[in-house]
């Protein structure tokens, strides 16, 4: 039973953090939702595009390893560039610079990159596939 339960939670972690992650992609790429879109190949728009590329893989279950391993050191960088800035005042603290939501999004894909994409994922059936 709790096996189970920490398999559809896990499930239920990847896709929502995969989908909520995508559409801050959408936002940025697409411009849907928000009144600021960042320029075309800029460095805000590509991270955009990693957004929104690996929060569909993430939430698939495709290429889970990669895709997370790729959104996790996107949202550190996130995170040291745009949040902290390598502040040693009271800015050091993700609840005053505002990185908190960088900061969790990169230590939760880095968990699922570790985890990979779990029994209910493309990955697991491709897997499957191979085996059989």
């Amino acid at each position: 039973m709790a096996t189970s339960l920490s398999s559809a939670s896990y499930t239920l972690l990847r896709v929502l953090s995969g989908l909520m992650f995508c559409f801050h992609g959408i936002q940025k790429v697409l411009g849907v939702l928000t009144d600021r879109t960042p320029e075309f190949g800029s460095q805000l728009w590509i991270g955009g595009l990693i957004e929104l590329v690996c929060g569909l893989a993430i939430a698939a279950g495709l290429f889970t390893r990669s895709a997370a391993f790729l959104a996790s050191g996107t949202m550190a960088v996130a995170y040291v560039q745009y949040h902290w800035d390598g502040a040693l005042d009271k800015k050091f603290f993700p609840t005053v610079n505002g990185g908190e939501l960088a900061l969790l999004y990169s230590l939760v894909f880095l968990y699922i990159c570790c985890a990979g994409g779990g029994s209910l994922s493309f990955d697991a059936r491709r897997r499957k596939s191979r085996e059989d």
